[in-house]
């Protein structure tokens, strides 16, 4: 079946209906919610609330470089394994020649990982 290039603007009048539909949703809730919450304010409830226990210090404390590179690195390598899941259910499809792409892209993961542990990105101080 072949798209209607001559279409109106009458097509995507549905769209539209969805996006107002969507955002007065969201409007309505906004302020019904504000209209009829509690409106007192105190030092109790204005209060960060982190699991009952008393907050101490400054919350804006910057976390460690180190941190956000280990979380990188277990996403990258996370990744890499995922491509190793098609290939482990086609294995006898892709007989020898599959077999040498795996081992060539292991032996780049390696690397990659080798290459982390001798700069220390591992290492926390």
């Amino acid at each position: 079946m072949l798209l209607n290039v001559t279409g109106s603007s009458l097509d995507y009048l549905p769209i539209l209906i969805m996006f107002v539909v969507a955002v007065g949703f969201v409007v309505f809730v906004m302020l019904v919610t504000h209209l009829l919450g509690p409106q007192k304010k105190s030092k109790i409830k204005l209060d960060v609330f982190e699991c009952g226990i008393e907050p101490q210090g400054n919350a804006r404390v910057p976390f460690s470089v180190k941190y956000f590179l280990v979380a990188i690195l277990f996403v990258l390598f996370d990744v890499e394994v995922i491509f190793m899941y098609p290939w482990a259910v086609n294995f006898h499809e892709l007989h020898a020649v599959g077999f040498f792409e795996m081992m060539t892209f292991m032996g780049f993961m390696l690397i990659g990982f080798y290459y982390i542990l001798k700069k220390g990105a591992l290492k926390w101080e």
